[in-house]
């Protein structure tokens, strides 16, 4: 175990003699030292811990909510939002190639992807996210309530920010049931959870999240329910909805356009942990 210079320095410190002549630590000060000091990198796993607020429940939803729209426009969210339109709009061309390549009717791959409409549906998401809030709760683990209750709330602002995108864009589904492709609400439910679980438990936990976020992506394509477009950008805004309800520190990144000779570039920027 490594001991930090702070603890060096007290040590030599502690035994010079009165003319201020240093000599080094005995071999027992140094194991002394080693013992009580604390392990480098569990201070940085420590430090890096999202704060956990001292009250989540039903009764701040309402409240918390309100701020969460109000913090919408920031920049970080609007650099997403551009980013996703912007992927929505390249791969718009792709769209009918890709919904008819993507459609069969082999009950194999129907099985694989059936489960895909119940995994990403709001009221499942919903009640997935109360169960983990409530789990928290019963067993009174903070953390655990305060991930639910972010879950809960990143869902309520994924459909409130879907729907009205939905009538107002007003566009046909590829199967023709209604008029309410884009976005897809799939989509950005399941990437809403994803991102809210990533910015809890890092990126390394989050994997198997944004990897059942793009299986039901991908189910909505081969159920004939969804353009490309549409889940890009559903993606778009599940994980604009999920960062917007997090406010953690730790979990910071940042994405900065950055102009270049003939165009330019988006540099992404995170704190890894």
């Amino acid at each position: 175990m490594l001991f930090t210079p702070v603890f060096l320095a007290l040590a030599l410190s502690a035994g010079q003699p009165p003319d201020g002549t240093a000599q080094p630590p005995s071999v027992q000060e140094i194991q002394d030292i080693q013992l009580h000091a604390p392990d480098q990198k569990d201070q940085k796993a420590e430090a890096k811990k999202p704060p956990t607020p001292p009250r989540t429940g039903f009764k701040t939803l309402g409240h918390d909510l309100i701020e969460d729209f109000r913090k919408l426009p920031a920049q970080q969210n609007l650099y997403l939002a551009a980013i996703g339109g912007g992927l929505a709009l390249s791969v718009h061309p792709a769209d009918q190639y890709v919904d008819v390549h993507l459609r069969n009717h082999y009950d194999a791959v129907n099985k694989v992807f059936a489960p895909g409409k119940y995994i990403g549906d709001t009221p499942e998401q919903v009640a997935g996210s109360i169960g983990t809030y409530l789990v928290g709760r019963l067993l009174d683990k903070p953390k655990v309530s305060h991930l639910g209750m972010d879950l809960i709330q990143a869902q309520l602002m994924s459909e409130a920010l879907v729907e009205p995108i939905k009538f107002a864009t007003h566009r046909a589904r590829p199967d023709g049931s209604n008029n309410q492709s884009f976005p897809s609400g799939h989509a950005a439910a399941t990437f809403a959870a994803a991102t809210v679980i990533e910015r809890h438990l890092g990126w390394k936990k989050s994997i198997l999240g944004y990897t059942i976020a793009s299986y039901v992506a991908m189910s909505r394509l081969h159920d004939n329910r969804h353009y490309l477009s549409d889940v890009v950008f559903g993606a778009a805004v599940g994980s604009i909805a999920g960062r917007t309800v997090v406010h953690h520190e730790a979990d910071y990144w940042a994405i900065t356009p950055v102009a270049l000779p003939g165009g330019g570039m988006a540099v992404y920027v995170t704190a890894l942990r």
